[in-house]
């Protein structure tokens, strides 16, 4: 690879692999160490074509959560099963995985533009800014970069557009889905709310069992499909439809950490 390559973006990827380098070296102990990743579904990224993937996800902290992918894609897509162990996979990781994030978020400060060089697809969001309800249109701009980002790549996006669970899914996914009718996997999380903070850069609890299920691609009819349709799909794909949502006794949820504790490993 020349040394000064540059991908569709214009991100020098000499750059841009020594940042995810050091990202991951830095980062690999929060899933591995100082908590414990579960995963479930490695082997279904090695059967994805090399372009036009788009990852939902249900979302739970602002950097966390997209750190966690790229250490488990490119973990299995170097051989690991369900596996992040030996973060060896890191020093040659895949170049062409990018995500959806806010605008103002990536710029705010010099560590967010750093994580937005290893593959932000920075957007203006058109409901909300700087911590305020607005209502504004879509900028042509960020729907052609989300393109062109799926035309050389993978491309990781959290629907709900929040962190906050089981708010209503964003129509533009479903735009984004019938437009340029790419391979939908959806991933669920959980733990991440639980270990860090809501930017996901410090941790706030050890010892908690993370988890990261890769679910199959949707089957969606690209042509017939309403946008309606399409929505209700992903909501309950990334188990964020109301249904999901139970009320359950106070002996119930003591049986429901007790089992999760049996699961979690403790140090010391």
């Amino acid at each position: 690879m020349p040394l000064f390559k540059r991908n569709i973006f214009g991100q020098v990827l000499f750059i841009k692999k020594w940042l995810i380098r050091i990202f991951g070296l830095i980062s690999h102990g929060r899933y591995h160490r100082f908590n414990n990743l579960q995963i479930e579904g490695s082997e279904i990224i090695r059967k994805l074509p090399e372009t036009n993937v788009l990852f939902i996800s249900n979302h739970q902290t602002y950097f966390a959560d997209v750190a966690a992918m790229l250490h488990v894609f490119n973990a299995a897509l170097k051989g690991r099963d369900d596996s992040i162990k030996n973060v060896g996979y890191i020093w040659n990781p895949k170049l062409n995985i990018y995500y959806v994030a806010a605008g103002e978020t990536m710029r705010a400060g010099l560590l967010p533009k750093l994580f937005a060089y290893t593959g932000s697809v920075s957007i203006d969001r058109t409901w909300r800014s700087a911590g305020k309800n607005v209502n504004r249109q879509v900028k042509m701009s960020d729907i052609s970069n989300i393109g062109k980002a799926l035309k050389d790549g993978w491309l990781i996006t959290f629907p709900q557009g929040t962190t906050t669970p089981f708010k209503p899914i964003r129509r533009g996914t479903a735009h984004i889905i019938k437009t340029y009718k790419p391979i939908v996997v959806p991933i669920v999380i959980d733990g991440f709310r639980r270990s860090f903070d809501k930017k996901g850069l410090q941790i706030k609890k050890r010892n908690v069992l993370q988890s990261m299920v890769i679910k199959e691609p949707l089957e969606i009819d690209y042509e017939n499909e309403e946008i309606s349709e399409i929505i209700k799909k992903i909501q309950f794909a990334i188990e964020q439809d109301p249904s999901f949502l139970k009320v359950i006794s106070v002996e119930e949820y003591a049986k429901q950490e007790e089992a999760l504790n049996k699961q979690r490993n403790f140090w010391g």
